[in-house]
């Protein structure tokens, strides 16, 4: 058994208990994040909508701005303004997600050269960026045009969601070799970033734009600061002689290649190209040459990401369907994320714990019936990924069921059980990246290896596989992102039930997701 960061030669207990304080300053690390981010997003929605609105009535209706220069917010929900605001947040979206996805490989290459950490805390700059340049633009009003702040989010070249999930999502992974252990470690994570990401979240960003706009952009700043301490305390984060302790899976690159691992002394722009072009060339013969079960669940992760691309239309779409003032929306969705919490941290845990007893007898009565105890080990891992299978495909129907009732809410009193409908599917990632180290999914160990074209082998490790996957779900919402604005925009030109068809298309998307799943063969 490889040894990681999180792991320790000993038995798969003894590897939880030990992971445990890494664990939790990882968790520390996500909800600073996670927190920092949402205190972003709400006041952005509400930045570029002052704005707009003012523009509208200068040459509407000048007489309703205010001294101040503001025009109260019950004015700027009519639809012109809502679609402008719409379109704004969807090229914002696409310029963060589009950054991040064509500079991954290259940062990747960073990680693999100066270690994770640096590559976390560069993940930071382009956030603080982000924040301080939507600061700039909205108090200098005058000086700085509203389109500049498009440019805000392209900082993400420096890094943005994905190199930053794979590391998180593989250390999580190499946490412990125990299915259920695992699984709740994800919802850990998950709930971490339920509870500080969209429950503490958008309560305490209603709560200090209530006092002063500007207030929670300065306080994610203070937050993503407060991240770079927790990163140089992380295991995964050492470098010099004790990293070089670590056996070559812990050293990994986070992506594949079809050499094994060399750390190139000098980076030159030559070496760098051809870099780029190798690891682009092994991820796709991974994604080709693993078998079908693999392709269904990265199917499934694409699916999904697109599907969830909505989420980030939520409060603009509850803002203007129901009349609704930005700070009470963020109040709104804080309480569905209380919900949140205690079906990912207390709930499915306790599920799982209760399955995983009253399997053990009969999992320890068949291993004293059978000869081979490999074949008990085949049989035992079957059955944790059909539950897996199993749950998701449950977690999907919920999602399914949840949006199309968010679509057809024509009240807020209808609104309110359909967010909790949708938030009974959140535990859908618990069980999806569980399945990523299910042997139905992975090569056979005692089979060939994975052969790249010639004669080279291509490397793959846990965390490569989790950067595949980030890879994936970034496609996704580089292709949802503008695609839910484009239909929300029109959804707003037509009104009415139109305003929900970001929505039915998340449905249509977490149904291919279900079929998906539903076509691996065990």
């Amino acid at each position: 058994m490889p040894r990681t960061p999180f792991s320790s030669p000993s038995s798969s207990s003894a590897i939880t208990t030990n992971s445990s304080p890494s664990i939790r300053s990882l968790l520390v690390l996500v909800a600073l994040v996670n927190l920092a981010w949402s205190l972003y997003q709400l006041p952005l929605n509400r930045v570029i909508e002052r704005r707009l609105c003012r523009d509208f009535y200068l040459g509407a209706d000048p007489s309703a701005i205010g001294h101040d220069g503001s025009v109260p917010e019950e004015l700027c929900k009519l639809d012109g303004i809502q679609q402008d605001l719409g379109s704004m947040l969807g090229l914002m979206e696409t310029g963060w997600v589009a950054g991040d996805f064509v500079m991954t490989i290259p940062l990747v290459l960073l990680a693999d050269r100066y270690g994770h950490a640096r590559v976390l805390r560069l993940n930071l700059v382009p956030r603080v960026l982000v924040l301080c340049w939507t600061l700039a633009v909205g108090y200098f009003d005058h000086a700085l045009p509203l389109p500049a702040l498009a440019l805000g989010p392209l900082s993400s070249v420096l890094g943005g969601d994905c190199v930053f999930n794979s590391i998180v999502y593989s250390l999580v992974s190499s946490a412990t070799h125990d299915d259920v252990q695992r699984a709740t470690f994800f919802g850990q994570v998950n709930a971490v970033s339920a509870i500080f990401a969209a429950q503490l979240g958008p309560a305490l960003a209603s709560g200090t734009m209530s006092i002063l706009l500007w207030l929670p952009l300065c306080a994610g700043v203070v937050l993503l600061l407060a991240a770079v301490p927790v990163i140089s305390g992380l295991p995964a984060s050492n470098t010099g002689s004790h990293r070089r302790q670590h056996d070559q899976e812990s050293i990994a690159p986070l992506l594949p290649q079809d050499l094994p691992y060399r750390p190139d002394p000098t980076l030159s722009i030559t070496s760098l190209k051809e870099s780029i072009s190798g690891r682009i060339s092994s991820v796709f013969k991974v994604m080709t040459s693993y078998p079908p079960n693999f392709t269904l669940l990265l199917a499934s992760f694409f699916f999904t990401s697109l599907a969830s691309s909505d989420t980030k239309l939520m409060a603009q779409y509850i803002s203007k369907r129901y009349g609704w003032k930005f700070t009470s929306v963020g109040y709104l969705l804080s309480g569905k994320a209380v919900f949140n919490f205690f079906l990912l941290y207390l709930i499915i845990p306790t599920i799982l714990r209760r399955r995983r007893s009253q399997s053990s007898p009969l999992s320890s009565f068949q291993s004293r019936r059978l000869s081979d105890p490999d074949v008990f080990a085949i049989q035992d891992h079957k059955v944790a990924d059909g539950y897996n299978i199993s749950y998701a495909q449950t977690c999907l129907i919920f999602s399914v069921l949840g949006v199309v009732a968010i679509a057809m809410a024509s009240t807020i009193w209808t609104l309110v059980p359909s967010l909790l409908l949708y938030a009974m599917g959140i535990a859908l990632p618990m069980f999806t990246y569980s399945l990523l180290k299910s042997p139905s999914l992975l090569p056979d160990p005692s089979g060939p290896e994975i052969r790249a074209a010639g004669d080279a082998t291509v490397v793959v490790s846990e965390a490569q596989i989790f950067s595949i996957v980030m890879l994936v779900k970034t496609v996704g919402l580089l292709v949802g992102a503008p695609t839910m604005a484009a239909l929300w925009v029109q959804g707003v030109k037509v009104g009415g039930w139109a305003l929900g068809l970001p929505y039915f298309l998340s449905a249509a998307y977490y149904a291919l997701a279900m079929f998906v799943l539903s076509r691996i063969k065990l």
